[in-house]
């Protein structure tokens, strides 16, 4: 595939994952990714995180283009969707088995358990298979191997210097699972690089996996790009708004409402008496100002922008 930001000097992007309709943290996410790119002078890219077949909802990709076009985003391109670029993803994890950074595992999610010593980001899997040498078959997954990788730290452009220590905190870890299906920070890497994406803005619960993804990139000989993670909304316990925790889709017939609640969750107000999309779209391009975004979580509580 051929990057269309080649030329350009920032190149953002929205990756949504059609297990659901879009909701309102996701737009937050979409809101700020735009804007960044936007005010910036860049491209933004729409791509459709596919992969994971059991968990797609029928028509749900379709319905979050549909919604973000009548919220107004305008994207540069076509939209990529994963579920067609498995042959990148094979050619990306062929070249790590053969320089010895990737090996199969046999390991059920039990028998790590058993064993292993909770992490930042689930159990921190001990390394059983990396020494096997075993040889490829169905059923088995395949690791990234960490054990030389140290602290991994980088700069956020919103929540600061971020570290991890991958041996300790995270492990070796998935890049293809052992039900055949290719795991997100595989996809999502070699996505990236492949559309010369230079700025990676999302949400903060996908910063325990920053770490993993430059040791990645690393390995594969790609550029990294720059992260920011933006708030989470969250409900009253605490818990990340999202189709999980049954949080409501957009409503794209109260596509100002929801763009100006959004615009206000992310720190930025707008002023009473814009009555179209358009001026709304306008006031958020003068006005974004990435320090004005607040890093811990937001809480959906009701908001008026009027």
């Amino acid at each position: 595939m051929s990057s269309i930001c080649d030329s350009h000097t920032y190149c953002g992007r929205f990756a949504p994952s059609p297990t659901g309709l879009l909701h309102a943290g996701s737009l937050m996410t979409a809101v700020g990714s735009y804007l960044e790119a936007r005010t910036r002078g860049g491209r933004w890219l729409v791509r459709i995180e596919d992969l994971d077949t059991p968990r797609m909802v029928p028509g749900a990709a379709d319905e979050i283009l549909r919604t973000l076009a009548r919220l107004g985003f305008a994207w540069d391109g076509e939209v990529v969707y994963q579920s067609r670029r498995h042959e990148r993803y094979r050619a990306a994890l062929d070249a790590l088995i053969n320089q010895d950074l990737a090996y199969a595992c046999r390991c059920s999610r039990r028998e790590i358990q058993a064993v292993a010593a909770r992490g930042l980001d689930g159990v921190v899997y001990p390394g059983t298979c990396r020494a096997l040498q075993l040889k490829p078959q169905p059923g088995l997954a395949w690791r990234l191997r960490v054990d030389l990788a140290g602290e991994q730290a980088f700069g956020d452009r919103l929540q600061g210097r971020y570290a991890q220590n991958l041996p300790r905190d995270i492990g070796d870890f998935v890049l293809l699972r052992a039900d055949g299906y290719w795991a997100y920070q595989l996809a999502v890497v070699v996505d990236d690089a492949d559309q010369g994406v230079t700025d990676v803005v999302r949400g903060a619960d996908l910063l325990v996996s920053t770490p993993r993804q430059i040791w990645l990139q690393q390995r594969l000989g790609l550029t990294t790009p720059g992260y920011c993670h933006l708030p989470l909304l969250v409900n009253a316990a605490g818990e990340k708004l999202s189709k999980q925790t049954l949080a409501p889709s957009i409503s794209a017939d109260a596509a100002l409402d929801e763009l100006a609640l959004a615009l206000t969750r992310l720190g930025h107000r707008p002023p009473a008496g814009l009555i179209s999309l358009s001026e709304l779209w306008s006031w958020a391009h003068n006005h974004w100002c990435l320090e004005n975004v607040p890093k811990g979580p937001v809480f959906d509580v009701n908001m008026s922008w009027i």
